[in-house]
């Protein structure tokens, strides 16, 4: 693991002796919501930069139950999942490194109520064209994932992409 991470050793023992049970790989769903050919992104309070709305999933909650409540919680849009675009391993696609191993799951989500609002975690909401994206948090979301959103959108027929 320490040749994973850049974390001192000591901080790596200390973290999984505080995890239990057999390591599997945590899960972070992603909402990819369009209006007018655009792509709903909110912007991170932690670091400024703008993400796809989601989040950790949460356990007993499925992973479309998970989606729909990230986006509600960081943009104020009401949504429901409509499909899974996308399961991708985090460490594949060009994010920074981070310590767990990571699946990212892309669900398409159809806005069926709300407004746009801040959160806890978010200080900005907002729909981008393609061709100008804002700078993006790239721990959370790449511009390729944006632009492989953007082209289900236009492909609604395409399957689901994993790896």
């Amino acid at each position: 693991i320490a040749g994973h991470s850049n974390l001192p050793p000591a901080q790596i023992v200390d973290i999984l002796r505080r995890e239990a049970g057999y390591p599997t790989p945590k899960v972070d769903v992603r909402g990819a919501v369009f209006r007018n050919n655009q792509i709903l992104l909110v912007r991170e309070r932690s670091d400024g930069r703008w993400t796809l709305p989601g989040g950790w999933a949460d356990v007993n909650e499925t992973p479309a139950e998970c989606v729909v409540k990230e986006v509600r919680e960081e943009s104020g849009y009401h949504t429901r999942a409509v499909k899974l675009l996308a399961v991708w391993d985090k460490s594949q696609h060009s994010h920074p490194e981070h310590f767990f191993h990571t699946y990212k799951l892309f669900f398409r989500c159809e806005i069926t109520g709300g407004a746009p609002a801040e959160s806890l975690e978010t200080d900005g909401v907002d729909f981008f064209n393609e061709d100008n994206l804002p700078p993006l948090s790239t721990d959370r979301t790449t511009p390729e994932q944006i632009r492989r959103m953007f082209v289900h959108y236009r492909n609604p027929d395409l399957a689901t992409e994993f790896d």
